[in-house]
């Protein structure tokens, strides 16, 4: 127990200290524990030189290590012998001090120095100096009878490299992710990261306009983000007694184009919101300009903005409101979404817009809907459509048995992938499972992943057609193993 009680003191003491109190570069401590560093992995590590280890290591050697768990100095120096330095003839690890990461705190008692922390990071090379791993560490060392001596060490978050070499310099460094988003030539980027069921941290980075920094409520078209929206509120009127998710839509709107198509009586809110319509993505996309079926609605996946337009249709004229009216009083009022819209009105903060861009910098016209969409261009923020999706993850306003239906594969759609109700769904293995949708059109690259078991999800906003660029980092690094499992499906 009193070990115990000793590791924790040690760990907490070490982790606590602060920027303020590291000792300059230029000091004869910095120089001298460096000096003690290099010749601890410089010579002695890298050219398996055991005598370097039993001069630097002092006796009461404590080693804590995230791997291998715990080692005394008798134990160390026989793993390292019979491990890693058994041939040294062939032994191909390296490791290399990142200087940059290196903090130096002395310890003092009486004000007489006793003993320094050394923080930093080291990576290490395998074959031929390709760098393989990257890890952490803090290591104290003390004067002992007036000769430093390593007296605990702690090696923790040991990483692929290729992981890390993306995330560290970037994501803990604001400098460095506007210098990420001009190499990426993205104006722009919004995150919003769920965590535990609550949206916990919005970050926008970027500038809005040249030389204006982006705030943290800029407001970006979401392109095809729209229709998680839409879907919600036709499943919020479902979970209300108010509209049937099985009933067919031709009882409130036909459109011309399909009248006499007896297929026309098939469509269902659940085929639209699981994309089985048997329409095109958009009707002016089609040889004639109209609207038609592909296939029989409900046989299989087929991606429609035409789909969302008509369930809006049919909504608008049973309740006799607007979809914006129809959203402001399901979704937007009641969470406080107030810079959340279909249209384009007078209330629109323009100086708070993030224009669209093409991969020359060039920028799009701004869309401005009088009508709403509803497959596209909805206009929001990160903190509103962020409480949007903890709203729907937590499956408020939603009956158990129609959250229940918007989880469950519907149809499957691409790459093992399956649709919902509204989204696409990811299997990630072990009953985990990830609900995402996308959005992508001139000058926008958006997605977001929620995880309604874990609580967890990502909101990624640019404004740029090279924004989808980004997507890879960031879901790895907000997500981890989950998000890497989701881009793995993605590059099946």
């Amino acid at each position: 127990m009193a070990k115990k009680i000793l590791l924790s003191i040690i760990v907490a003491f070490i982790f606590s200290l602060n920027s303020k109190a590291q000792v300059d570069k230029n000091s004869d401590l910095y120089k001298t524990i460096l000096s003690k560093d290099s010749l601890l992995f410089n010579i002695g590590f890298n050219t398996c030189d055991i005598k370097q280890f039993e001069i630097l290591l002092s006796k009461n050697l404590k080693f804590y290590h995230d791997k291998d768990g715990f080692s005394d100095k008798a134990k160390f120096l026989s793993d390292l012998k019979n491990g890693l330095c058994k041939s040294p003839e062939i032994r191909q690890v390296k490791r290399t001090l990142v200087k940059e990461s290196t903090q130096i705190f002395p310890l003092y008692k009486n004000g007489i120095l006793y003993g320094a922390v050394h923080n930093g990071e080291h990576l290490f090379s395998e074959k031929r100096e390709t760098l393989s791993g990257i890890a952490k560490f803090s290591n104290l060392w003390k004067l002992e009878d007036g000769v430093w001596k390593l007296t605990a060490s702690f090696s923790f978050d040991h990483q692929t490299y290729e992981n890390k070499r993306i995330e560290k310099p970037i994501f803990d460094n604001d400098a460095e992710i506007e210098k990420w988003l001009k190499n990426n030539k993205v104006p722009t980027l919004g995150l919003g990261i769920i965590e535990n069921g609550k949206l916990k941290q919005i970050k926008v980075f970027g500038e809005i306009t040249k030389g204006i920094s982006a705030s943290y409520n800029t407001i970006f078209n979401v392109a095809s983000l729209t229709k998680p929206v839409t879907a919600i509120v036709a499943l919020k009127l479902v979970s209300l007694g108010k509209w049937k998710l099985d009933e067919p839509i031709y009882k409130y709107w036909t459109d011309p184009d399909i009248a006499n198509d007896p297929r026309n009586k098939k469509l269902t809110t659940r085929l639209i919101l699981s994309h089985q319509t048997g329409f095109s993505n958009w009707r002016w996309m089609n040889k004639d300009k109209k609207l038609g079926f592909e296939f029989e609605p409900g046989t299989k996946y087929q991606y429609s903005g035409e789909g969302m337009e008509y369930l809006r249709k049919a909504l608008e004229k049973k309740f006799k409101k607007s979809l914006q009216e129809l959203a402001d009083e399901i979704i937007f009022k009641p969470l406080n979404m107030a810079d959340t819209k279909y249209i384009w009105d007078k209330n629109v903060d323009v100086s708070r817009l993030a224009v669209g861009y093409d991969k020359e910098g060039n920028a799009y016209e701004t869309v401005k809907n009088k009508t709403p969409n509803a497959a596209d261009d909805l206009l929001t923020t990160i903190g509103d459509y962020g409480n949007f999706l903890v709203n729907v993850m937590n499956s408020e306003g939603l009956s158990k048995e129609v959250f229940n239906q918007m989880n469950s594969p519907q149809t499957a759609s691409t790459k093992g992938k399956h649709f919902g109700l509204g989204f696409e769904i990811y299997d990630l293995g072990n009953q985990e499972y990830a609900l995402s949708h996308g959005g992508s059109d001139y000058g926008v690259q958006t997605i977001v992943f929620i995880l309604p078991k874990t609580k967890q999800g990502l909101l990624i906003f640019t404004n740029s057609d090279t924004g989808a660029n980004l997507y890879e980092p960031l879901l790895k690094h907000y997500l981890g193993d989950k998000g890497q499992k989701i881009f793995d499906i993605e590059t099946k």
